[in-house]
């Protein structure tokens, strides 16, 4: 934070309390918080985020003001104590952005304080007390009918698709030119605000203000995880057959804009997966997996699963005999199982339209394409002719407790009969 910023902060405090400010000491015994209490700090944080976007400041005496500070080696304690009240005492978990802020005090010493910026949610959460909200400096437990009027409206707001949906946490800025400029043709706006505007990269929300859009973010921003924070790919190669972390050969957090991810997972599978020669009587070479149906199934995953969903990311497993793909969310609309390949339905229209856009970036071996989303919605029967005709057995869609989609891709055998080392 700039040192004006900081100052502005002091201002905010010095004046104290009210809709949008939350101040709070904190007490530790070792190196452990006790105060306050977390099911009470849980209910703070869930009542600002049903009634307005707010700041909670870490490390000042709410009745005199004063800024008392969290010591530098407790600053990392603290972090944890307030993201694990976000992810397991509200519900559905909070994202909030944690900054540590120095400021200096009347004395000429420097403090640091906490700044938690909490957004006004889409959704209505609940926290260990029940469900609250803010009035003035104070929470209060909603009533019956105001609980269902806010669910109501907050149910009403989602009715816009997700990855249209604007981010209380992040600003214009954010978005780097270079990675919208791409988008850009000889009939797009001049002005760069009402270009973006166009593209549904910025929008304004329902305060008035502008902010990037969850698909500008995923695009075109450098770092996606640090707005939206399962925005990336965990993949892992194993050695074998078995999940055992024991057995890990290369793990790798694949971050970027999703079409970078895309390029950089396929290039993950690619580097880790073998080719077998077979010399009979001329030498054919034969993939452990089709690069193609990989490159669908990523594609497929990264436009497919469900942004909105916190705690859960795509993740990528590669085994000797197999390769797994789990992406969040359940099946668009009323898709099944089994009409995946006969059946068309995109849940993030703006990110298929965005990726469509981008040129091929990786060497999908038998592809035809030249952009990187087709919506043509051939990428589901590519997935299951090109790795069965190579594996000898149909790939596998499975939901996962209605919660996840996982697709499973089978090996080729290998000739010298090597598949589980």
């Amino acid at each position: 934070m700039m040192a004006d910023d900081a100052a502005d902060l002091r201002k905010r405090i010095a004046l104290g309390e009210d809709s949008i400010l939350e101040l709070k000491t904190i007490d530790f015994r070792g190196d452990q918080v006790t105060g306050p209490h977390r099911h009470s700090m849980a209910d703070e944080m869930a009542a600002m985020a049903n009634t307005a976007t707010g700041v909670i400041v870490l490390g000042v005496d709410d009745r005199s003001k004063s800024i008392v500070g969290i010591p530098s080696g407790l600053l990392d304690v603290v972090e944890t104590w307030l993201r694990g009240i976000c992810n397991d005492l509200i519900d559905p978990p909070l994202e909030c952005i944690i900054r540590k802020i120095p400021i200096v005090v009347e004395d000429g010493s420097e403090k640091v304080v906490i700044r938690v910026d909490v957004p006004r949610s889409l959704f209505v959460h609940q926290s260990p007390g029940g469900y609250f909200r803010r009035l003035g400096s104070s929470k209060r437990q909603m009533k019956p009918e105001v609980l269902a009027r806010l669910f109501q409206q907050r149910s009403q707001t989602r009715l816009i698709r997700f990855d249209e949906q604007t981010l209380a946490t992040a600003d214009p800025g954010v978005l780097v030119p270079r990675l919208w400029q791409r988008f850009r043709t000889v009939l797009s706006p001049v002005n760069d605000e009402e270009f973006l505007r166009k593209l549904k990269l910025l929008a304004v929300d329902q305060d008035g203000v502008l902010r990037p859009t969850v698909s500008g973010v995923l695009m075109a921003t450098e770092h996606p995880e640090e707005f939206i924070a399962t925005a990336y790919i965990q993949a892992v190669l194993y050695r074998g057959t078995e999940r055992n972390a024991a057995h890990q050969l290369d793990a790798r957090d694949i971050t970027g804009p999703l079409d970078e991810q895309v390029r950089d997972a396929c290039t993950f599978v690619e580097r880790n997966t073998r080719v077998y020669a077979i010399k009979a009587p001329h030498r054919i070479d034969t993939p452990q997996f089709s690069l193609n149906a990989v490159f669908e199934a990523i594609v497929n995953a990264v436009v497919h699963r469900d942004y909105s969903m916190s705690g859960s990311r795509i993740r990528l497993h590669v085994f000797a005999d197999r390769l797994e793909l789990f992406s969040p969310g359940t099946i668009p609309n009323t898709m099944t199982i089994d009409s995946l390949s006969q059946r068309q339905s995109a849940r993030n229209e703006l990110l298929s339209s965005l990726l469509a856009r981008c040129p091929m970036n990786f060497n999908a071996v038998g592809s035809r394409r030249s952009f990187i989303m087709d919506k043509r919605g051939e990428g589901v029967p590519i997935i299951i002719t090109e790795s069965e005709a190579l594996s000898g057995r149909r790939p596998e869609f499975r939901l996962l407790d209605e919660a996840e989609v996982m697709l499973t891709l089978y090996a080729a055998p290998s000739p010298h009969g090597d598949d589980g080392e």
